[in-house]
């Protein structure tokens, strides 16, 4: 039932509400009354009851001003020093537009040095994505004449972010058997002076200063090698096509 009233019996009350969260809330649902009744907010006396109530609440058994201070710049810092990609895997991203526009590209740029230490070079590969609904995160995808890589978040759990297979060509999207690594695998470079190469033909140029240490291939990339490396004399996984477009003898 609608009362006009509400917001101001909510701020004579103000001293049953005992959490910064509570207080909070009813705060903002006192500014949200104002703007649906076009009273000014900066004048209401429920809206600056409320708002003093919530300062006496940060005030009490907290902090003084120069901790609270220097634990935000701690935290920022803490936050400069870890990727965003394993930001957003650990928060997840769904139905949040901006963290998504974010997650694709980050993500492309993290595909993009994978293939590079894979050994893949332009024009043997391609790099796309598919968003997906507001739900999900959609997928960052690597696709070679060997070797597929689907990136994204949420689906099956931490572990596995990252799924990678063997293919015969780009348009096998079904190939061999799916292996899985985290994005924290996909991010942390190896201390190895040389990246790991797909192709023992190919070479990968550097991608970082010759003073510092190369991105490398993942470790489950490194251990699954027969996953995605083409070898003479092995079995050919056949690219899948729908059974309208198979040619059947009768």
């Amino acid at each position: 039932m609608f009362d006009p009233a509400a917001r101001h019996h909510k701020a004579l009350d103000a001293r049953s509400i005992t959490t910064i969260a509570d207080a909070l809330t009813a705060l903002n649902a006192a500014v949200a009354d104002c703007e649906r009744t076009r009273h000014p907010i900066d004048r209401d006396p429920a809206v600056l009851l409320l708002a003093r109530h919530l300062g006496c609440l940060a005030l009490e058994d907290h902090p003084d001003h120069a901790a609270l201070r220097t634990g935000c710049m701690e935290a920022v810092s803490a936050i400069g020093k870890t990727p965003i990609l394993i930001t957003l895997a650990r928060r997840g991203i769904s139905y949040d537009a901006g963290a998504k526009t974010t997650f694709h590209a980050e993500g492309r740029k993290a595909v993009k040095r994978l293939a590079a230490a894979l050994g893949l070079v332009r024009g043997d590969h391609e790099v796309r994505s598919c968003q997906g609904g507001i739900a999900v995160s959609g997928e960052i995808i690597l696709h070679s004449d060997h070797i597929y890589v689907q990136l994204s978040i949420g689906l099956i759990g931490r572990a596995h972010d990252v799924m990678f297979r063997r293919v015969e060509g780009r348009s096998d999207y079904t190939g061999g058997p799916n292996h899985w690594a985290s994005i924290d695998e996909l991010l942390d470079p190896n201390a190895s002076p040389r990246a790991s190469a797909a192709n023992s033909s190919s070479t990968a140029a550097p991608i970082s200063p010759p003073d510092a240490p190369r991105y490398s291939a993942p470790r489950s990339f490194q251990e699954n090698r027969h996953a995605y490396q083409p070898s003479p004399g092995t079995r050919r996984y056949r690219p899948w096509r729908p059974r309208s477009a198979r040619t059947r003898l009768l």
